[in-house]
Formats: structure tokens, sequence, C-alpha cells
């Protein structure tokens, strides 16, 4: 069995929005890899013979761009005839997960160099769409059977279900809903909650304001006050979640790993400073219907994945230097932290080497990507030994957790043969789903959508029926109804009330504070 190393890394961003300079994402991605091939230090014959040894590589799906044959298209551009080629599906947890499936295959002798890397070009894409053009000439001619290239691909959302007949589903929906029952779990209020997510976030925006790769690089980061604070610029999306603890996705990155093995390492002449193990992955999957899961205050599938992932790499939570915590909302981090003991607001290691989706980037599925070529610069300082990344995707629903080191596994055995845990949770208890819920009810969780004026658009609960425990989704009955839920003084969690079938929409829930003549 062979020991992978990473022995290259690279980032590429394309900071201009102007239309004249629009890069596609596959460009964006090769200009990654060409980093990541300069960053070996290799003389550039030795390094030609690296860049011919490429027989692996796998991307993250991208938003921006429906390509035909992505993998296919970087190995032309390489000039490299790559026996595994593969595009993951979205998700953000997708670099962690090729990362891990990228060592396995130098592992088992699958590979010798094994590329993994991802792009987005969404800043862009939006100044096309903005000025109502196409990209330049030169991009890639799109897959058929694409209605619009400015449409996301990622449509998965979009099924008709409990969800989308509530009109609910969307991360900047759902994340929210978690933050509010993690906060009344802790017996929190609103104030202290919305305190400690803007301390959080403005600390991870002064990283972003030193990492040169960062969208927000240079820039001042902002104020725990002015990132609590709503305002016509940072206005409320889906409460308790401001524009500003929101990812921000519209950047354009790429970025990209290069693994190979120590022998062939040796081989080329990298020397052993220069080399990254990958220790171990371990990752799995929520179901898809939020509504379908234990709680709203804890993920087992964050915590089982930073527990497994952390085992097969034979390691403890203590081991750790560095985190990496994916951040598209402050949920994310903050579940991290409990489960692994660290402080919310003053962590004693390092939670994040980015700087967050919201002040880093969030780019597109590939941000942890970024956390990998990062914790891989971290780690060959010297003064750190392991490091965590944790990859998160959809809404709260799949995760991977990869571990780096600046040394081998600690008892010299081979990287693990598989992912330990299995692809699905399946063995959590979840109460009995109510499609058309009637009578007396508690508030399980909830959350606020506004519109872009501030004004109130939509109430989003999820419910308790008193009469039997179970559960269900329902949407504000009425505007006093709605008002109330935006009440920002008052926990609403907890709150009783009544549930009852919209006579306007098929399959639709409502739920109101007061007892409707209509029960």
């Amino acid at each position: 069995m062979a020991t992978p190393v990473v022995i290259g890394v690279g980032d590429f961003k394309n900071r201009s929005q102007k239309l004249e300079d629009a890069i596609e994402p596959a460009k964006l991605m090769l200009e990654a890899i060409r980093l990541a091939i300069k960053d070996t230090d290799l003389p550039s014959a030795v390094a030609s013979t690296l860049q011919s040894s490429i027989d692996s590589i796998a991307v993250v799906e991208t938003w921006t761009w429906p390509y035909p044959d992505l993998a296919g298209l970087i190995a032309k551009d390489l000039g490299v005839n790559s026996r595994y080629k593969y595009v993951s599906p979205h998700g953000g947890n997708q670099p962690g997960k090729i990362f891990d499936e990228a060592a396995r295959r130098i592992s088992v002798g699958e590979a010798k160099v094994a590329v993994v890397t991802g792009g987005e070009a969404l800043a862009s894409l939006t100044a096309c769409a903005v000025a109502k053009k196409m990209p330049p000439p030169g991009w890639t001619k799109p897959a058929e059977n694409v209605d619009s290239v400015f449409t996301a691909s990622n449509t998965d959302l979009l099924r008709k279900n409990l969800g989308s007949i509530h009109s609910i589903g969307l991360p900047i929906q759902v994340y929210p809903i978690y933050e509010n029952a993690f906060r009344a779990h802790r017996g929190q209020s609103i104030q202290q909650n919305t305190e400690e997510s803007a301390i959080l976030y403005s600390e991870f925006a002064k990283v972003a304001e030193y990492n040169p790769v960062a969208w927000n690089y240079g820039k001042p980061a902002e104020s725990p006050e002015a990132i609590a604070t709503v305002t016509k610029k940072n206005r409320m999306i889906c409460f308790p979640y401001p524009l500003l603890m929101n990812a921000f996705n519209t950047i354009n990155l790429a970025g990209a790993c290069i693994l190979t093995s120590t022998d062939y390492a040796r081989e080329l002449g990298i020397p052993e400073s220069r080399w990254i193990y990958p220790l171990g992955g371990a990752g799995t999957k929520d179901v898809d219907n939020f509504w379908e899961r234990p709680n709203f205050h804890a993920s087992p599938c964050i915590s089982r994945s930073i527990d497994a992932g952390l085992e097969i790499s034979g390691l403890t939570k203590d081991d750790i230097d560095l985190y990496d915590f994916y951040s598209c909302f402050p949920i994310v981090p903050k579940i991290a932290c409990q489960h692994l003991g660290l402080d919310i607001k003053n962590p004693t290691k390092p939670i994040t080497l980015l700087g967050g989706l919201t002040s880093f980037g969030g780019a597109g599925n590939n941000y942890s990507m970024h956390a990998l070529t990062e914790m891989v610069r971290q780690l060959r300082k010297g003064d750190k030994k392991y490091g965590l990344v944790l990859a998160n995707g959809g809404v709260m629903s799949y995760q991977h957790v990869v571990c780096l080191s600046s040394q081998p596994r600690k008892n010299g055995s081979a990287y693990p043969s598989k992912n330990p845990l299995p692809e699905l949770l399946s063995d959590l208890p979840v109460p009995p789903i109510e499609e058309h819920p009637e009578g007396e009810a508690t508030i399980e969780t909830y959350t606020v959508e506004y519109n872009r004026d501030g004004s109130l658009l939509r109430g989003y609960i999820v419910g308790r029926l008193k009469a039997n425990g179970h559960r269900f989704l329902a949407n504000d009955a009425d505007a006093k109804t709605l008002k109330e839920l935006s009440n920002q003084s008052e926990e609403q969690i907890g709150r009783s009330g009544w549930v009852r079938k919209d006579t306007e929409k098929e399959g639709r829930s409502l739920f109101s504070f007061e007892r409707s003549t209509k029960l």
C-alpha cells in the first residue's frame, strides 16, 4: 500500500467583474492546477513530467456553467489522458469527499498522480446577466437540454413535497430554523444569540481581510455591531440572519490539490518538508427532507462525521491544532464548536482558515477546497501538526470531514480503505409527520422571511400537535400571527397556537396564535 501525500496546492481568483474579463470556471480551475504544479517547486522539466503523470481528475460540480464533460475538458486542456475522470454531484461536502477518495486511490495504487479541483465564476456570470449579455466568446458550449445558462443548475430544492408546498427548502430559510432552535435549546435570549453570531462572523471577517485569496481581502472587517444591526444595506433575509450572516456566492474563485505517493514524490525530488499527509476522512448524509430529522438544535450528521473522521485518522479532538468549519451561516460552526467543546465566541483554536462564506466568499460547492489548500499551507509552516476540515452541504444535509498532518499516520498503517460511515443516517428516531394537521399546537422552531424593502413576507413554522406530538409544517395564517412571529424581544419557540388546512392552496397548513372559527 502506498502512502498518499499532498505535494501541491493552488488557488486562483479573478477579481474583475468586467464583462470583457470574464473567465469561465474550467479556465479558472486550470489556472489553479497550474499554480498547484508550480507550488511543488519542481524544475520546469520535472514539473512537465509530473503534469503528464496525472491519471486521476476529480472535479467538484460547478454552479456557474452546465458543462457536458467538465473533467474531460480539464484533462484535454492539461494534455493528459487520465484513466479516472469524475465530476461530483452538487454539495459543499464534495471537496472533502473527492479529496478523501483521491487519497484512497493513491493508497491502493489506482492512481499515480491525482488532481482534485473546483471553481466558480458566479461574479462574472451575474455581471453578464445584469447586462443582459452572454459571456464572452470562447466559453465552452453549454450542455444540451439546458433552459438557461443563467439559472442555477442545482434544482433539487424545486421538487414538489411538503416543503415546497409551504415555500420552504432553500438554505436561506432552513439554516435559520436550526439557529432559532439552537438558541432556544440553550436558553439564550434573541439578543444574546444575535450578539454571539455577530462576534463569530466579525472574527471570521478579520481572517478574510488578510487572506489574499479571499474575495474581501484587504477590506476592513465588519464590526460585530455592523453585522448585528439591520439596515438597508444589511437587510434581514430570514430571521435571525441579516445579509452579513448569509453566504455570499458572487465570486470568481478556483482551487486545486495535487496528491501522489511518497515514493513518487521522492522520485520527483520533492522534499519531505513540502509533503502533507491526508490521514483519513469520513462523511455521511442526513435525510433530504429537513422536517424528517430528529430535531433542529443539533446535527448528528456533523457530530458523527467529526467523530468518525478523527477516529479513522487515529486522532482525538485534543490532537487537532487547526480547524476550518464550513460556515455558510453561523449555525454550522456553532454546532461543530459545541460538539467539540470549543467556545463559540472565543475558541482556543482557529475554527476558520479562510474567513467564512460571507467574507471569504461562498465558492458555490467548492468553498472547502480552499480550506484544504490553506490547511496544507498552514501545516507546512511546521508549528502546527494536525488539521481538520469540515465540509458541509445542502441544508445541513451532508458532511465530509478530512484530517491532514505534517506527519504520517501515527501507527504507520495504510490510508483507510473506506469511509467508515453509512451513506445515509437511518437509525435516528423521528417524530411522525402530520401532512394535514388540525388542532392546538406548539412551535418547535420557526423563521420569518422578509422582502427586499424590509417588510414581512412569510412565516415558516415547524410545529407539534398537542394531541399526539406529531410534527407538521405550516405558514402564518394571518398578518397578526406573522407580526408576532417577527417579535424579536420575545421567544416564539414553545408558544401555543392552532393549525388548520389552507382552503385556498391544496396541501398547505396555516398556523395562528388565535383560534380560527374554521377549525
